[in-house]
């Protein structure tokens, strides 16, 4: 932590050893005085905030696996097979945690990708993490499997994933992703929410270009469990015959809310998308409550 701007302190050097010290503060000038209070007490809200800042249990774990995903982005696979408390506290697809590399005091919060049943199985959180130039992320992407990191205990509420159930009540879902805010979704997919008992449930996925776009090789899993996938690239390259532009628009095309208050709505990513997306869909008349969010 850097140093305080604290004034000069006061030595015996400066002093006669007979002069008391509450003498030589009496003799300190009022403004002077007034200053050493008022660091003293900034002093002490950073100390009170660093402490705060410590209480957060850490867990350290070792990366299991580093690769490519898509361009920019890593998939991340961290061993918790030691750490069981850990693994007990993911219970919702959504949650997300923070995440400290060595030597860099600044974490990152990253939602998780994999299943809380990968979890309890395997022993395994996985992350799709994108790297941006100055960041933790960046650095945790430069990292070698078998190398060590820190885990805060998993945090947020979640999907809530209830609210639009039963599946006969709610056979539309809809459900919007862009970027790397596909994570938290493929969670949700691959926990399962009787999507293959619902009559309509859509992935709108939007990235600039196939080259930007994760987890392609999970699109038929996906579709085999009652989710019918949409891509749609903003700057598709040449031969590229499905969905363009953006999410918000692609979905504004199809639209297709046969039964509105029959729907719910997932969305996750870029903020202007699910802003644009939720206005949509509430002037068509679903439910506001019915849209459950994580950007």
């Amino acid at each position: 932590m850097s140093t305080l701007p604290f004034a000069p302190s006061v030595t015996h050097a400066h002093f006669s050893h007979s002069l008391s010290p509450m003498f030589i503060l009496r003799r300190l000038p009022l403004t002077r005085h007034l200053r050493l209070s008022r660091n003293n007490r900034v002093a002490s809200v950073v100390s009170a905030a660093a402490v705060r800042q410590d209480a957060t249990l850490w867990t350290p774990a070792p990366l299991a696996l580093i690769e490519s995903a898509a361009e920019s982005l890593f998939h991340i696979s961290i061993d918790i097979s030691n750490s069981p408390d850990l693994v007990a506290s993911y219970t919702r697809p959504g949650q997300y945690l923070q995440l400290r590399v060595p030597d860099v005091e600044k974490p990152s919060f990253l939602a998780i990708a994999s299943p809380p049943s990968l979890a309890a199985s395997r022993g395994a959180f996985e992350f799709l993490v994108k790297s941006i130039a100055g960041s933790t992320a960046e650095i945790l992407c430069g990292l070698k499997k078998g190398e060590t990191v820190e885990l805060s205990p998993v945090m947020g509420n979640g999907f809530s994933i209830d609210q639009i159930d039963p599946p006969e009540k709610f056979p539309t879902v809809l459900i919007f992703a862009t970027g790397s805010g596909i994570s938290p979704i493929r969670s949700l997919i691959e926990s399962g929410f009787s999507a293959d008992r619902r009559s309509d449930v859509r992935l709108y996925y939007g990235a600039r270009n196939l080259k930007r776009m994760a987890y392609q090789d999970k699109f038929k899993e996906w579709e085999s469990s009652g989710v019918k996938v949409v891509p749609v690239l903003s700057q598709p390259d040449d031969g590229w015959k499905g969905e363009t532009g953006y999410v918000q628009a692609a979905f504004a095309r199809a639209k297709q809310l046969s039964a509105p208050k029959a729907t719910g709505a997932v969305l996750c990513g870029q903020k202007q998308m699910a802003e644009e997306i939720t206005t949509m869909l509430v002037a068509d008349g679903v439910s506001n409550d019915k849209l459950l969010k994580n950007f």
